[in-house]
């Protein structure tokens, strides 16, 4: 079952020439219940526009899309309750502890006071937050906030998550911790669509790759399908390969 489709996604942005540019160009891609597919690509590619006109944060300028079967534009509601949405850096409440924050989101999700300790309890223990859970969110690391960050993502248990470069500068326990979370949720049933610059870790992770330039989607498919398409075995070289290739295509339009 594919649980996030998005089918010919625009956005264009005015530009002080007046034309409008074209942040993301027609993109389309489908991801199935319990897998993880990378989107993946260069700074300005497009791919952070794409997540969030994916979540409705971003309207879109045509084009449609629709997670677990609800419509972005007209059912964001909908679409907010299935959906955890991730990026580095994604803002915290300064002056709220770890487990002070996790409650008032599984409030605003409708738990009730009790609801909301227990599973705020759950995450800290599973994500090993205990340490720092009564520490202001002001006073805590980057990888202490990232941790926080996830656990607010899972609050409601979402089936969607969609991950916006999460592992950006933080060290390598955190990244460990991290990885081992998203894959966990993947093996749970979970659909996630992730965004990172370490093609190493989207090479061990994904289980279909979306390569974005210039707002566009130039190659899709497994890891190994991508091998046989250039001949190359790491993903950053796969990567290179396509760009150039799709760079001389359009330098010959021109």
């Amino acid at each position: 079952m594919d649980m996030v489709i998005a089918n010919n996604l625009v956005k264009t942005f005015p530009t002080p020439e007046g034309k409008d540019k074209r942040a993301v160009d027609g993109l389309t891609f489908c991801v199935g219940e319990g897998q993880i597919y990378g989107l993946l690509g260069p700074n300005g590619a497009g791919k952070t526009t794409s997540l969030r006109l994916l979540s409705g944060l971003m309207a879109l300028t045509s084009g449609g899309a629709t997670l677990a079967g609800y419509d972005v534009s007209t059912q964001p509601h909908e679409v907010k309750r299935v959906l955890g949405f991730l990026t580095a850096n994604t803002g915290l409440y300064q002056r709220l502890t770890s487990r002070e924050l996790l409650i008032y989101f599984a409030q605003l999700h409708g738990m009730s006071q009790d609801e909301a300790r227990a599973k705020a309890d759950h995450l800290i223990d599973w994500l090993g937050l205990k340490d720092f859970s009564t520490l202001r969110c002001g006073a805590l690391s980057t990888g202490q906030k990232q941790r926080v960050n996830i656990a607010r993502a899972l609050i409601a248990d979402p089936p969607i998550l969609i991950m916006d470069e999460p592992t950006l500068g933080l060290d390598v326990l955190s990244n460990r911790i991290i990885l081992e979370y998203i894959k966990r949720e993947r093996d749970r049933g979970k659909t996630i669509i992730l965004s990172t610059h370490y093609l190493d870790e989207a090479e061990d992770m994904c289980d279909y790759i979306g390569l974005i330039y210039n707002g566009k989607l130039v190659a899709e498919g497994t890891t190994d399908s991508l091998r046989a398409q250039t001949d190359e075995q790491r993903l950053s070289n796969i990567f290179l390969k396509i760009i150039h290739a799709r760079e001389q295509v359009e330098a010959a339009i021109a």
